[in-house]
């Protein structure tokens, strides 16, 4: 591990990684997203032959109801009671995020409010490149499902057989989604947002990918609402002199089963440093002085998961502003968070901490304002109209509250 001084420039980089993407990717993702508009489905297929390396025919690019019941074959049965107690876990979580609308009256009679509605389709995005994210389909859908939405569409990369992991489709029938689809990628991404004859277009995209999945969500953000931009996994960890070293090595070395995972130690300890150091190849140190630092130094770097092994965490926790995912006591490892807790994986990443959440039921719904004024409601607020439509010369704005009263 290196060693980073919070006044070093190397500090400062740590804390403006960007999730921008390269200007090739950039590039790339706008030629695909340019050509799934205009060719559709058969844009699809060449690309998943080009990337995949599948053929795949027009109706083969729908999992079928034969496909989705086959693969409980292809698992062990053991596994799907594993599942079924997860999903439990999660639900438990998200059930207490449901929102309602609402509304409230005063005696001039003005009734103001909110009605909350679901969306109605949501596409969820689930790699399956050298293993398949099992996890991140009951973390992208259950909260979906909370919120209400009726079409959830699941897309995820074929297998050289034509058809997707078992284990995937095992979780997405436990969860009840009737649409998937065989296609990754951006051109998975573009399908969702613009529609081919196939895949009918949704209205949200959620989900982690690559760099060109990342970059595909950016670009289509607009046609459709999406989660957020998601980089590279991190997470960092604070520890002093009582933290047990042997589980901090764990979790470091955890995180660099992710392909260009990100793992950060703060440690209050030079031995607990200079051990990890030596032991630990990849990621970054940070000595601080005192816990105030230690936070001030976790605000700037915003991590998607940190972990707090320090003695009495209370008071630090109250100083943290900035973090995805909060993982507190020695017994809390990340993976803890990944895979059973119940809260959402689904975090944001390269800092975006700092004004972005957790995937949560919220975001698969959308609210509408409702206002309705009686005539002296109305009335009362006729001077204050007046003069804001005269200041920005928009005076047949107060000509619609005049006529009224004529």
């Amino acid at each position: 591990m290196k060693t980073v001084k919070v006044t070093s420039k190397s500090f400062q980089k740590l804390c403006s990684r960007s999730l921008v993407g390269r200007k090739r990717v950039y590039l790339t993702v706008q030629r695909i997203i340019e050509d799934i508009r205009l060719h559709g489905d058969d844009a699809l297929i060449r690309y998943t032959k080009k990337f995949d390396g599948v053929k795949l025919a027009p109706k083969e690019l729908r999992v079928t109801e034969t496909e989705v019941s086959g693969a409980y074959q292809d698992i062990n049965p053991e596994f799907v009671n594993t599942l079924k107690m997860v999903i439990e876990n999660v639900n438990k979580f998200y059930k207490k995020e449901t929102r309602k609308s609402w509304k409230i009256m005063d005696g001039d009679g003005v009734m103001l409010g909110d009605s909350y509605r679901p969306l109605e389709s949501v596409g969820v995005y689930i790699p399956s490149g050298t293993v398949p994210l099992i996890s991140s389909v009951y973390m992208t859908v259950l909260p979906a499902k909370i919120a209400g939405v009726e079409r959830i569409v699941l897309v995820t990369p074929p297998n050289k057989y034509k058809s997707v992991d078992p284990h995937i489709l095992v979780v997405a029938d436990l969860l009840k989604v009737k649409e998937i689809y065989k296609v990754g990628g951006s051109q998975a991404i573009a399908a969702l947002a613009l529609g081919t004859k196939t895949i009918p277009k949704v209205d949200k995209i959620v989900g982690p990918g690559n760099a060109y999945v990342a970059e595909a969500k950016r670009q289509v953000f607009g046609y459709v609402d999406i989660d957020m931009i998601a980089g590279p996994s991190e997470v960092v960890i604070v520890a002093n002199r009582y933290s047990n070293p042997a589980y901090i090595k764990a979790d470091l070395l955890a995180q660099s089963e992710h392909s260009m995972g990100l793992s950060i130690l703060v440690t209050l300890s030079k031995r607990l440093a200079g051990l990890m150091k030596k032991e630990v190849e990849k990621g970054y140190i940070i000595q601080v002085e005192n816990i105030e630092q230690a936070a001030e130094v976790v605000n700037k770097l915003a991590p998607e998961h940190l972990e707090v092994m320090i003695k009495n965490p209370n008071r630090f926790l109250k100083l943290i502003k900035n973090a995805g995912a909060i993982f507190v006591g020695p017994y809390t490892p990340t993976a803890v968070g990944d895979y059973i807790a119940g809260p959402s994986h689904v975090l944001p990443t390269g800092g975006t901490a700092r004004f972005f959440s957790g995937l949560c039921v919220k975001d698969f719904m959308k609210s509408t304002h409702i206002i309705s004024y009686s005539k002296k409601a109305l009335e009362k607020g006729r001077d204050s109209l007046e003069k804001l439509t005269k200041i920005e010369k928009l005076e047949k704005h107060f000509d619609s509250i005049k006529v009224r009263f004529e």
